[in-house]
């Protein structure tokens, strides 16, 4: 199935009631395909969601995720839904295709479509995909930040082939694991740390399924010039001739290469001369915040759009033009000559560690639930900014230990508590342990369900606690 035309009376099965599944039955259910919803819930908020889909004609079946509807043609998941999901042993037994609601979007594009600029990795792919689509904004093209990031994919594909120019596409590994037809225009992996292990299995499966991303690639496959796993993933991938490998380098750049001289973001790959030539496009003050890891971002982000013919001075204004999501290594206040930051968004150890390399001297208010990481590789790297550790969180311990074994000069704070004025506490004695010219940065590097609804409202907890130590102080 591959045109709209093509869904008509299929039987398909949908697996997950959240966002984009709803997004996926609505669209097939519009396409005149029978839809079929799965999902194990049960609970008032899964019927409440159950409810507008059964008034359009979809069927919603809660409570038993396991048992694959008879007649079905076709399962399209959510994302987060496990490979080893018993529906999905059910599908295949009967010999049923299972696909992601990206593919389903790829596969009803039109002969005219707008070509779509893929952008995954670990950490640091909404913010690269916001930029990208804010310089494509600043050249005159229309354009949308979509995939794993804003308006589910399929409703924009939906609203025809001549709305959008180009789409600026975030990807998580779960989406690239249900997208076997996926071809991008360019793509980018900005970088490969352990994640999500438990859904994959393996580092050795996570990183395949993000680098399913350059999978035929026409233009560019750009990749981190510093996590040479990136760069093994462009080396397998099989893409279009003439496909060009780019890397991005917080370095001065080689040849087929974005970097960064004497405080200048310059492009070696897209001039006429790449030996002899470089392209300046913007200003390391151009891009906010201006964080190593950031400005790394910001190079990807610039090569996919000089990857699709975007002129220098678009990559320069559309940096400029940006505001990064809240939480995301954000600046609250200065309280006492201190720096409060709040990286809520630092949910695992490869963003925390980036996060950290961005300040010289820091209190640093870490833990959460960790998700089974280990914490010594971190605390290495940044013991010798560390001014005191502030520990909050159910797997603290982890993180404590690993200080005891590499930093054990560095004070730490282990806070046994768990209530609503956890972070309160956190930041006063933070406070207490800074001094002027310090950073108290709060990058977690750990998820927050154990105490918090979700990362936004662990920064947004630091954040009330800084505005109420600088009310205290002034």
């Amino acid at each position: 199935m591959t045109f709209a035309s093509d869904w008509q009376g299929k039987n398909i099965t949908v697996a997950g009631l959240g966002v984009s599944g709803i997004s996926a039955a609505r669209a097939l259910a519009g396409l005149g395909a029978s839809v079929t919803v799965v999902d194990g819930g049960s609970a008032a908020a899964h019927e409440e969601r159950a409810a507008p889909l059964r008034g359009e004609g979809i069927s919603v079946r809660l409570g038993d995720a396991e048992t694959l509807p008879e007649g079905t043609d076709l399962v399209v998941t959510s994302p987060g839904w496990k490979p080893s999901s018993p529906l999905f042993a059910a599908a295949a037994e009967a010999g049923v295709d299972v696909i992601g609601d990206v593919e389903v979007a790829w596969r009803l594009r039109g002969p005219d479509a707008a070509p779509w600029l893929a952008i995954t990795g670990t950490n640091g792919k909404t913010t690269t995909t916001q930029m990208l689509a804010s310089i494509l904004e600043a050249a005159g093209l229309r354009t949308a930040a979509v995939g794993n990031i804003g308006t589910p994919i399929v409703d924009v594909v939906l609203e025809g082939d001549d709305a959008y120019d180009v789409l600026a596409v975030e990807l998580s590994s779960y989406q690239l694991h249900w997208a076997p037809s996926l071809r991008a225009h360019s793509a980018a992996v900005l970088n490969l740390a352990p994640d999500h292990l438990d859904w994959h299995g393996s580092m050795e499966a996570y990183a395949a399924d993000k680098g399913r991303i350059y999978e035929g690639n026409q233009i560019a496959c750009v990749y981190n010039v510093a996590d040479k796993a990136t760069e093994d993933l462009v080396r397998e991938a099989d893409v279009e001739e003439g496909c060009r490998a780019i890397g991005f380098t917080l370095n001065a750049p080689a040849p087929s290469q974005l970097g960064v001289v004497d405080g200048i973001l310059v492009d070696r790959a897209f001039v006429p001369d790449r030996q002899k030539q470089a392209q300046e496009l913007a200003e390391i003050s151009d891009v906010r915040p201006p964080a190593p890891h950031n400005i790394a971002n910001a190079l990807a982000a610039a090569a996919l759009a000089r990857a699709f013919g975007v002129q220098a001075t678009a990559v320069r204004d559309g940096l400029r033009a940006f505001r990064p999501d809240a939480h995301r290594i954000e600046h609250v206040a200065d309280v006492a000559q201190v720096a409060y930051v709040d990286d809520s968004k630092a949910t695992n150890t490869h963003a925390a560690q980036a996060s950290l390399a961005a300040y010289e001297s820091i209190v640093w208010i870490a833990g959460g639930l960790a998700k089974g990481a280990t914490f010594d590789e971190l605390v290495t790297s940044a013991a010798k900014r560390l001014r005191g550790v502030v520990l909050i969180g159910v797997d603290r311990a982890l993180i404590r230990e690993a200080l005891a074994r590499h930093a054990p000069e560095v004070p730490v704070v282990d806070l046994d508590r768990t209530d609503t004025g956890a972070m309160s506490e956190a930041v006063r004695r933070a406070a207490e342990l800074a001094q002027p010219g310090d950073t108290v940065l709060m990058a977690p590097a750990c998820a927050s369900m154990d105490m918090f609804t979700n990362y936004n409202k662990r920064g947004e907890a630091f954040a009330d606690a800084v505005r109420e130590l600088g009310s205290t102080r002034a």
